[in-house]
This record gives structure tokens, C-alpha cells and sequence, in this order.
């Protein structure tokens, strides 16, 4: 590739990115009280959104349905062709519609707007037309006019596809705020996700259980070293009968073996160990885990239950899961 393709292609990528950010940076500017009172409206009902659109509006409005669910706002997309052939009967009256059309004379949503009003429904709009028919005939109109495409042909939705996707996330993250909705709540909608396994899952759900690195106070390096290579942790935990004395690593014996070397075999375990090794109750969640870690600067940490007795190992890598 020579250098001036290479040029041509940041320049096209760098002026359609540009085109897109000043369009935005317009509608923010403009917002105002209809925007309000959609974010009321929706606050207000007992219902669900009902996103429709057609063709790319009509992929955005699923986005935005995808995203008012996982954000504590229930919502669904209705396909508007669908709909005139049956499906209308997935609106209940305290719905909320939200239909998206940029010229706002999409054949397909305007068809289905007689049963919206007579149904009893707000119809929010999103369009880049405030005189176009579908905006003239809702109860609330969101204005996502932009001055041009960002495709150089100026034809394929692009610059006009990313503002209704942008006011979308602003409904939705305007109406997490006054839900008050929590990163538990997020946790809850998204069990199957990193961030609600580590909210949710307790300690015990995670942690290493079985065949725990154990060893005595006075056993020799040798046998150390053997147990910590069996127990697959990169650690071995010291105890006295049922008492914890420290913790081992991997890490300790390789620094042992650098620095004392010839008379590494003849040192006992607590003689590198770690004392009070930091712990956990099993029934603490991942997230709290998690921030121990982070917060002593360690992988791992020893699970004991109510009587401080050894029940357990959690490390980094089974919460990061």
C-alpha cells in the first residue's frame, strides 16, 4: 500500500468519525423538554417500551430495546411490518411506543399508528424530520436531524443511524439515573456476564475445595516443593493441626533458592513463608475477593469459615472466569 492510499484512508475514516461527532455535539445542544418528557413518560408507565423501525432505524431500534432491558427499563422490538399483520397484539394499552423513522414517513410504522392512538398508547418518535408525518402524528417527538451522511455518497445511513442510536443510549442511561439502578441490578439482568458472576457468586461457588496444598510446619524443602507442584495453586498453606501459620508461594521458594542457595534444602517452610495470610468467609461474593486482591496486591486467598478453620482456596484466575 503506498503511502497515499494509506493517507486517503485515515483522511475518509478521520472526516466520517468528524462528521459524526459534530452531529452529535448538535443534538446535544438542542436538547430540551421533549426529551424530558419522554424520560417521564417512560418513568411513568406500568408497561413496557415497544421500539419499531424498519430496515437500518429498524436494527437500531433493537440495539435500543437490547439496552433499555439490561438497564432496568423492560422493553422489546416489534417489527412494524409484523405488527400490521398480527402482531400488534403484543402492545398493551400502558405501553410505551417509540417508533424510528429518520424521514419519518416510513410506510410501514405510519400504518400502524392509527392502532397505537386508539389503543391508548404515547407514541414517542425519533426522527430527523419534525414536520414529517410520523412526528406531526406522536405524542412526543425526539428530534435526530443531522445536516449530511457521513457516507460519500451522503446516501447510506450512517451519521443519521449513529444519532438515534446515541439518543437511545441517552434515554436509557437518563432513566437508569432516576431508577437509581445499581451495579447489582446491572448483575442481576446479566448473571451469564463477568461482572454478574463476580457480584452474585459467592466465594464458595468458586474456590478450590479439594486436595488442598497442605502442609506441616517441620517438613523438609523437598517435600515442599513436591507438595506445592501437587496442588496445581503455585502455593502451599502451613498448619499446626487445624491452625494457620502462613502461606507459601512459588515465588517465595524461587527467591529462597536464588538467594540461599546451598543450604536452600535445609530451611523448614515458615522460614519463607508469609504469616497471617490474608482470608475470606466462603460466603463473601467474588467482587469482595476480587477487591482484597487488589487491594493487598495478591492472587490468592485462603477461604475459612466461622472457627478460622481451612475450607478453601480462591484465586485471581477463578474469579476472572
Amino acid at each position: 500500500m503506498t503511502q497515499d492510499n494509506r493517507r486517503q484512508i485515515l483522511d475518509v475514516a478521520r472526516e466520517t468519525l468528524q462528521t459524526e461527532a459534530d452531529a452529535l455535539l448538535r443534538i446535544k445542544n438542542d436538547l430540551g423538554d421533549e426529551f424530558v418528557r419522554a424520560v417521564e413518560s417512560i418513568m411513568g408507565s406500568s408497561g413496557k417500551v415497544i421500539m419499531t423501525g424498519m430496515g437500518k432505524s429498524g436494527l437500531v431500534a433493537k440495539k435500543i430495546a437490547a439496552t433499555l432491558a439490561s438497564t432496568g427499563t423492560p422493553s422489546f422490538y416489534m417489527h412494524p411490518g409484523e405488527a400490521f399483520h398480527g402482531d400488534l397484539g403484543m402492545i398493551s394499552s400502558c405501553d410505551i411506543v417509540i417508533a424510528l423513522s429518520y424521514s419519518g414517513e416510513t410506510d410501514e410504522v405510519l400504518k400502524i399508528v392509527p392502532f397505537i392512538h386508539d389503543n391508548g398508547n404515547t407514541l414517542i418518535s425519533m426522527t430527523g424530520n419534525p414536520n414529517s408525518s410520523l412526528a406531526k402524528n406522536s405524542d412526543i417527538h425526539l428530534d435526530v436531524a443531522v445536516e449530511h451522511e457521513a457516507c460519500i455518497l451522503h446516501l447510506a445511513p450512517t451519521t443519521s443511524t449513529t444519532a438515534q442510536l446515541a439518543m437511545g443510549d441517552a434515554l436509557a442511561v437518563a432513566l437508569m439515573k432516576l431508577r437509581n439502578f445499581t451495579s447489582m441490578d446491572y448483575a442481576r439482568l446479566h448473571p451469564g456476564g463477568s461482572l454478574g458472576r463476580r457480584l452474585l457468586m459467592t466465594v464458595g461457588n468458586a474456590m478450590r475445595r479439594n486436595d488442598l496444598p497442605i502442609i506441616n510446619e517441620e517438613c523438609s524443602a523437598t517435600e515442599m516443593i513436591q507438595r506445592m507442584s501437587q496442588g496445581g495453586l503455585g502455593l502451599i498453606v502451613i498448619c499446626r493441626g487445624e491452625k494457620i501459620l502462613g502461606i507459601v508461594t512459588d515465588g517465595d521458594v524461587r527467591r529462597a533458592m536464588e538467594s540461599r542457595r546451598a543450604e536452600f534444602f535445609n530451611i523448614k517452610p515458615m522460614d519463607i513463608a508469609t504469616p497471617s495470610p490474608k482470608t475470606i468467609h466462603p460466603d463473601e461474593k467474588l467482587i469482595e475477593a476480587e477487591k482484597l486482591m487488589t487491594r493487598h496486591k495478591v492472587n490468592s486467598l485462603l477461604v475459612v469459615n466461622n472457627e478460622q478453620r481451612l475450607v478453601g482456596v480462591i484465586q485471581i484466575y477463578d474469579i476472572k472466569l
